[in-house]
């Protein structure tokens, strides 16, 4: 094992024993004084955020150690040639042959309002950070296409069946019903600026700086719209789809079902973990297998504390390498634009979520030079076409703090 990541888990596991004795003891001190300490309480917080800290750093490293190598070191001639004259562009905007290497690399030419498509390795580079650093790209299915219109039909289960004897007559049966799905597209752009000295100095690593700042630019724009978003000139979030306290089959297609907390404005107090189990018995078996949770750290910060009838925690740290944390044994994905504990908010979500919500990205980021806007700055305005939709409203669950009817 690396023996960075040993140190990692060795950690975490310390830190899980001691968050455990520290809240069993403000459990303890509850029971017998009837209100919290104070020292403890922000105790357990240092220790939850230890807890955060490390189970992260176990994520990146294992995905640093996982990350495939080159099959070859051979770089196809006519891309590299290409991304060699992109660099020149964007270091001197020198723009000699460009659009031909890029006709020849990716099969697009510029468009007509300038700019050019970003080198195919480069292009690459930024959805990968992208993936790493947004979770709900990392948990659903994503797609790329190469056209402005996407559309999948999908089964909504109107097939039947009968059982008949063999001279008896056969009833017609209902044949399955399709829906045709498109996702709700927008557009996202970063414009991410840095100095013509910059861009002059050789040490100066011009394809990570974009990358990254391209990354930090549309992870948080893109993962709150994949959550939220209205699906106005942006992807629709599967938080923004209707919802419903009616069980699979029963309800309308399209709409997600809730479960409630049983509190107006809040979690469970008692018996906290027979809402997590009615949650996952309410999504169907063939889904539970790639299920998982999300929710933001607030809300996970809560249902740490959580206990079953046996006291034990139902929150459970991944002391192993690949094996990641778990609540009732599912992974959990920490997801800062669910929504906090509230009245009315679905803060918690769990199911498989590959199946249920689909991101659709259009191939190719494109970026426009710019050195006169904003001197002695050049700016490079970076744009990409990027989609969402829910799939399966079966495959996802929510849980709302309201309470019981």
């Amino acid at each position: 094992m690396d023996p960075e990541l040993k140190k990692i888990l060795d950690e975490l596991a310390r830190a899980f024993e001691e968050y455990k004795k520290t809240n069993d003891e403000r459990l303890e001190g509850l029971k017998k004084t009837g209100h919290n300490s104070a020292e403890l309480e922000a105790k357990l917080a240092k220790i939850d955020a230890d807890l955060k800290r490390l189970d992260e750093e176990k994520a990146k490293l294992e995905a640093k150690l996982n990350r495939p190598g080159l099959v070859n070191g051979n770089e196809d001639p006519v891309k590299a040639e290409h991304k060699g004259a992109f660099m020149k562009w964007v270091r001197k905007g020198l723009e000699d042959g460009l659009a031909d290497l890029q006709l020849k690399a990716i099969q697009t030419s510029v468009e007509g309002d300038g700019g050019y498509a970003v080198p195919e390795n480069l292009n690459r580079e930024v959805y990968s950070l992208l993936q790493k650093a947004t979770p709900m790209r990392n948990v659903c299915r994503v797609l790329t296409v190469g056209g402005g219109e996407y559309k999948e039909l999908v089964n909504k289960h109107g097939a039947t069946s009968g059982w008949v004897g063999e001279t008896d007559a056969r009833a017609a049966t209902n044949t399955p019903s399709l829906a045709e799905l498109t996702p709700y597209m927008g557009e996202i752009y970063a414009y991410p600026q840095a100095t013509q000295r910059a861009l002059d100095d050789l040490f100066f690593d011009v394809e990570a700086w974009l990358a990254a700042e391209l990354r930090d630019a549309f992870t948080l724009a893109e993962n709150a719209a994949f959550t939220t978003g209205n699906g106005t000139n942006k992807p629709k979030g599967f938080l923004a789809y209707t919802t419903a306290l009616t069980a699979d089959g029963t309800r309308a297609f399209g709409s997600l079902q809730y479960l409630r907390t049983g509190v107006a404005d809040g979690l469970p107090a008692t018996d906290p973990g027979d809402l997590l189990i009615d949650v996952v018995h309410a999504l169907k078996a063939g889904h539970r297998g790639n299920a998982r949770w999300m929710l933001n750290g607030l809300t996970l910060a809560k249902i740490r504390k959580w206990k079953d009838a046996d006291d034990n925690y139902l929150w459970q740290p991944g002391l192993q390498a690949g094996v990641p944390s778990a609540l009732l044994g599912y992974p959990v994905t920490e997801n800062e634009d669910m929504p906090d504990v509230a009245a009315d908010a679905y803060a918690i979500a769990f199911g498989d979520f590959r199946a249920g919500y689909t991101i659709v990205d259009r191939v190719g980021i494109r970026m426009l030079r710019d050195p006169y806007t904003n001197k002695p700055y050049v700016g490079f305005y970076t744009t990409m076409r990027v989609g969402g939709f829910l799939k399966d409203s079966e495959a996802i669950k929510l849980v709302k703090c309201e309470a019981a009817a």
